[in-house]
């Protein structure tokens, strides 16, 4: 009787750093109970309670423990298992997408096929040359010129806007100071901030677009938003354009180095180029929601 050998994957600390968070953050966003009851279905015995570690420590910490195991593959279906996205394919099929860029590093990929979810070996890494071309998009969005921010025309609460103002304030203090992690931390949080207030004034636009966050069929409250989903869904709306999607995207990644320890894993060392993108983002999303209302 011949014996079937089963082979397994394996991720690079990368891969696993991403998967973490498309786990806590992004196709749902997990408190510490929800991941580990997403654990604890495969094979964990954890109860939450005092002394939980932070989400992200205990997702590394599982991810690790899984690493070329049966569950990984379980994990990864579980996670885009098409039932969760039924409206959005295509959201699924980008996180799908995205994964499958570091996992080539790890010589494999992930596959839809319908409704099923599987795995195939990756031969070779397959990186275009668009390097050159990034670098001019790049460029020409840091050389935008933008009117002067006008915050007040917004129509976010005047607490939400006073306070909105007191940060681009300090922003530029921080740029001038050489500050850049502040500046990003505090670019990014703004964002956020300015999009939940836009969002909570347009509660029926936001909660029919199809990029809202759904649990159990039902649209997430916003405070359950994360920066993506209010990134993606002002973006459908038409309130956002191409350009500042796309950089808000990488806003929000460097945001997330406000954990020091995901900081030095990393080795993420930003300057003063980084954070002028990061305060160019905020500048040109506030610009383009000023000037692309929700017609009414």
């Amino acid at each position: 009787m011949n014996s079937i050998i089963l082979e397994l994957m394996y991720l690079n600390q990368k891969t696993l750093e991403r998967l973490r968070e498309l786990i806590n953050e992004e196709t749902e966003y997990r408190k510490g109970p929800q991941l580990v009851k997403l654990f604890n279905s495969l094979g964990s015995r954890d109860s939450y309670g005092q002394g939980f570690p932070s989400r992200w420590q205990y997702t590394d910490q599982k991810l690790a423990k899984i690493n070329g195991t049966p569950e990984l593959d379980k994990l990864f279906k579980i996670l885009f298992n098409p039932i969760n996205y039924i409206g959005k394919f295509d959201q699924l099929d980008s996180f799908i997408a995205d994964i499958n860029q570091y996992m080539a590093f790890d010589k494999w990929k992930v596959v839809r096929n319908n409704t099923e979810i599987t795995f195939q070996r990756v031969n070779e890494i397959k990186i275009p040359d668009t390097q050159k071309k990034e670098i001019i998009q790049e460029d020409a969005f840091l050389d935008k010129e933008f009117e002067e921010v006008e915050l007040d025309k917004l129509g976010l609460h005047t607490s939400v806007t006073t306070v909105v103002k007191a940060r681009f304030d300090e922003i530029k203090n921080c740029f001038n100071s050489n500050a850049p992690l502040a500046v990003i931390f505090l670019s990014g949080s703004s964002l956020e901030g300015v999009l939940l207030g836009i969002a909570i004034a347009n509660p029926k636009e936001y909660n029919s677009a199809k990029t809202a966050p759904k649990k159990d069929d039902k649209v997430k409250q916003f405070h359950e938003w994360t920066l993506m989903n209010l990134i993606d869904t002002s973006y459908e709306l038409g309130l956002l354009k191409e350009d500042v999607k796309k950089f808000s995207h990488v806003l929000r990644d460097f945001r997330n180095y406000i954990h020091p320890l995901q900081q030095v894993g990393s080795n993420f060392h930003p300057d003063k180029h980084t954070a002028k993108l990061c305060w160019q983002v905020l500048k040109a999303a506030i610009y383009q929601l000023v000037n692309n209302r929700i017609n009414r």
